[in-house]
């Protein structure tokens, strides 16, 4: 699954999870998302194949907006706009 980054959103937050497995990528984004305000984006970078599954359905369960993902050979990238719900 591999869609292009949005060229009209900029990132305000990166977060590494390189070497994190479940559940810590989806715990450290769920906290860097809460820091964030409304509208924000987080680029989240995570070497754990699980979070292709796993960080999708955060966002949905936070009513956060995943931008896209880009799943690399060794890396999967997410680009989240926080939503106003959370």
């Amino acid at each position: 699954m591999t869609q292009p980054a949005p060229t009209d959103q900029s990132v305000t937050d990166t977060l590494d999870c390189t070497g994190l497995l479940c559940p810590l990528p989806v715990y450290k984004a769920a906290l860097a998302l809460g820091r964030l305000a409304p509208g924000d984006v987080l680029e989240l970078t995570t070497t754990d194949p699980g979070s292709l599954e796993d960080i999708p359905a955060m966002a949905r369960q936070r009513g956060d907006t995943l931008l896209s993902v880009v799943d690399g050979s060794d890396t999967q990238t997410f680009l989240i706009q926080k939503g106003t719900a959370t």
